[in-house]
């Protein structure tokens, strides 16, 4: 007979489209530390393309720029990345209005609404 509390764990580790990152997430560092959670997401819903996220981190409160390239999984319990815990501190701020502005063939500024379960 399936134990339930495995199976809850279980899906709690199943990766999930950008689109479902989970609001206010842990984001996870290369070994596995938490560095802080996410803010936004950077992307797209329409053209189902993902930038990367908003962190805000842990150390501070500023909010940073993951870019896609270094978002190795996403589960429903959290953001799995190459980010050295080292390098969390040269991640570069986030700037909102950078994501608010749409150019010619470029920049998107679409955020997906996340709601609370």
């Amino acid at each position: 007979m399936d134990n339930p509390a495995q199976d809850g764990a279980a899906d709690a580790d199943d990766q999930v489209a950008w689109i479902m990152t989970p609001y206010q997430a842990p984001v996870l560092d290369s070994e596995g530390g938490r560095f802080g959670i996410t803010d936004a997401l950077l992307g797209d819903e329409a053209e189902d393309i993902f930038h990367g996220l908003a962190v805000k981190v842990t150390q501070g409160g500023h909010v940073v720029e993951l870019s896609a390239d270094h978002v190795i999984r996403i589960t429903r319990s959290a953001v799995h990345t190459d980010v050295a815990p080292a390098a969390v501190a040269l991640l570069p701020a986030y700037q909102q209005e950078r994501w608010f502005h749409l150019g010619e063939g470029g920049l998107f500024r679409k955020r997906p609404e996340w709601k609370r379960d």
